[in-house]
């Protein structure tokens, strides 16, 4: 990968001018989309991807695309990562992590909480395949340390985690992988480069669902591992030519757009959900609010000290629960009842307990009751856009008065 000039520039700088040389193009000031899916080559190269020197030589678009490839460069630079590979989605993204770092009769250790779905392909794929999976409290260094075997190779985390928001300490669980010789992959999709950088931290990969904060829009999905140039290039030449998850160049281009504006997003989103989150806090309807940015979250202080911002996303109890929650859905004008987050209008949607913590994440005993303590028996997961935090504080009182 070549070396990116911005980055020593601040994080503002680096969201619009990595990843893009005009000099590779026409002189344009914005980034061309290559759609083509073969590109010419030398007579005589070869067609097997491990016999590629270099893997800004296109070939064929599956394998590297000049868009796909500028948008790699510009997040790989954010996250302080040397390369990056992005995917069609966050799921692939994850997916290839997985199987790239993970053999029959190999030990994995993941959250006992996070995207449900990772959480369900590790529960139910992954052992088809002989891997061994540990659910551990992340938020609990000492019982991530008492979960490694010998045969663990990757640790799994998600922080913020979704749906409850917990953190964990990254640096913490560095050392340990550094310990047991396993790689420590963060999802940071939650959080976006602007607010962790969990390389700097000790971390050996970021995931992203760039489908989320990076993209920004709610119009293209994507996915991306950033680390190491060794790492990365590993990744592609197995997963990334050989799984299909490739990210199209029009999908690159949409989400390198959005990327550009990503600091000053995540000011927004963060500041807004800061003002929404101490509304809810407040209100006598609303049992409990879990938002990374106020000092009622469990782990404050390590959202102060691993975070630079509380980013946009919230969860909150009623009173009455899911006993109102047709009522009060019907009655959002601002919000749009949906799934996804990271976008510019703000989304809600309502998690019974029931259905995620037994079905999904499948807790039981201690682990259920940590999931209980802070969701009840349902919570309300909210992103908030960039909408007046005024106004969606007043859509929300108005559907809590109903």
């Amino acid at each position: 990968m070549m070396k990116d000039p911005f980055a020593s520039h601040d994080l503002a700088t680096r969201a619009i001018h990595s990843g893009f040389d005009p000099s590779e193009q026409h002189p344009s000031t914005v980034p061309d989309i290559v759609l083509a899916n073969s590109f010419l080559a030398e007579p005589g190269a070869g067609f097997a991807a491990n016999e590629i020197a270099e893997l800004d030589q296109y070939v064929y678009t599956r394998w590297a695309n000049p868009t796909v490839r500028m948008l790699e460069r510009k997040v790989a630079a954010l996250e302080g990562a040397e390369d990056a590979l992005a995917f069609a989605t966050g799921m692939a993204a994850i997916t290839a992590v997985l199987l790239h770092h993970l053999s029959a009769g190999d030990h994995l250790i993941a959250g006992e909480v996070m995207y449900a779905g990772a959480s369900e392909l590790m529960h139910t794929m992954l052992p088809r395949f002989g891997v061994n999976v540990s659910f551990v409290d992340l938020t609990d260094p000492a019982a991530v340390q008492a979960a490694v075997q010998p045969r663990t190779r990757l640790i799994l985390a998600e922080t913020p985690a979704n749906p409850i928001l917990s953190l964990c300490d990254i640096e913490a669980l560095a050392k340990i992988a550094r310990q047991a010789n396993a790689i420590l992959a963060v999802d940071s999709t939650f959080a976006s480069p602007i607010v962790t950088n969990p390389i700097a931290l000790g971390a050996h990969l970021v995931i992203h669902s760039l489908t989320k904060y990076i993209g920004g829009h709610g119009d293209a999905l994507g996915g991306i591992v950033a680390g190491k140039t060794d790492a990365i290039a590993a990744l592609r030449r197995a997963e990334g030519v050989h799984l299909g998850g490739s990210l199209g160049p029009f999908q690159a281009w949409l989400i390198a757009r959005g990327a550009a504006t990503l600091p000053i997003r995540m000011q927004a989103h963060s500041e807004s959900a800061l003002k929404v989150a101490r509304f809810l806090e407040n209100h006598d309807r609303v049992a409990r609010v879990l938002y990374p940015g106020l000092d009622s979250h469990p782990q404050h202080e390590l959202a102060r000290r691993q975070m630079r911002l509380p980013s946009g996303m919230l969860t909150f109890r009623l009173t009455d629960g899911a006993k109102r929650l047709k009522e009060f859905a019907s009655q959002l004008r601002i919000f749009h009842y949906a799934v996804s987050l990271g976008h510019s209008k703000s989304l809600i949607f309502y998690l019974p307990t029931e259905d995620l913590a037994a079905k999904t994440f499948q807790l039981t005993g201690a682990a259920r009751q940590r999931y209980d303590a802070y969701a009840g028996e349902g919570i309300f997961r909210v992103s908030i856009g960039l909408e007046s935090a005024d106004d969606l504080c007043a859509d929300l009182e108005a559907a809590l008065a109903s």
